[in-house]
């Protein structure tokens, strides 16, 4: 099994480095088209923060797209119907990490909060997936939601400084799993994004401002319990901005509706 895991670890990384240029190119023409539709549609300023309204998305369906937290920057929401959660059977996340071989990291350094240009090259993180750092300035930071794709990091972080919780997971998880963890994504959406990550060397993975759970392989109920754990405790506590600076819709992580 460890030599499985190994080599498919070795396969991601592999294909992540032939991703990582067409991703780049990808989302420089997703921003050409957020530009496109603000010209449009205007920008809507309520105290300083704006929210772009981007066409792509209209909020229907599963994807809990809320645009009133920013924006989706063009990336096309995720409206699968997730499988619902088992009842929660192990409340303490150390002892859920433990279980579920998931690396739990708390509190780590802060790599600052320095606003960019939406155009900027990605910052060099020192986690991955990034827990903090530079990230785009407003009102690009990604809106809460269930994605089909991967969001730019720079767009993710600026979502994490807002007391975020983020879901994620490799785009090789089968069509099963990732629908368990949408079931579960869809009891706790209120200030949380969910998405595909082809960068990161593991299967699951779930980040807070300076916090990151990451699970090498998807075990199901008790990952499902390591992300429901990591949720209630660090989800709206870290990051300096108010979580409930913009429109929170629906379940959070620390009440969840399952």
């Amino acid at each position: 099994m460890a030599n499985r895991r190994e080599e498919e670890r070795e396969r991601l990384r592999q294909a992540r480095e032939e991703r990582e240029s067409s991703r780049a190119k990808a989302g420089k023409r997703r921003l050409v088209a957020v530009y496109a539709v603000a010209g449009v549609v205007g920008l809507a300023v309520v105290g300083g923060i704006v929210a772009v309204i981007a066409s792509s998305s209209g909020g229907s369906g599963d994807s809990h797209i809320n645009q009133g937290s920013g924006s989706t920057n063009g990336v096309k929401p995720d409206e699968r119907e997730g499988t619902a959660p088992p009842a929660v059977q192990v409340a303490n996340l150390k002892q859920a990490a433990n279980r579920a071989g998931c690396t739990l990291r708390l509190m780590l350094r802060d790599e600052g909060h320095e606003h960019i240009a939406p155009t900027a090259a990605t910052p060099g993180y020192e986690t991955d997936p990034p827990t903090s750092g530079p990230h785009a300035e407003a009102p690009f930071q990604q809106a809460d939601g269930a994605y089909s794709e991967m969001p730019g990091e720079i767009f993710l972080v600026h979502s994490l400084e807002h007391g975020r919780l983020q879901i994620q997971y490799s785009p090789e998880l089968p069509e099963e799993d990732q629908l368990a963890l949408k079931g579960l994504y869809d009891t706790l959406y209120g200030g949380a994004l969910f998405f595909p990550n082809s960068n990161m060397d593991y299967e699951v993975a779930a980040t807070a401002w300076t916090n990151l759970l990451g699970c090498p392989e998807y075990k199901g109920a008790i990952t499902l319990d390591a992300i429901r754990d990591f949720g209630r405790q660090v989800w709206g506590k870290y990051g300096g901005e108010p979580v409930n600076a913009f429109n929170l819709k629906g379940p959070t992580p620390v009440e969840p509706s399952a």
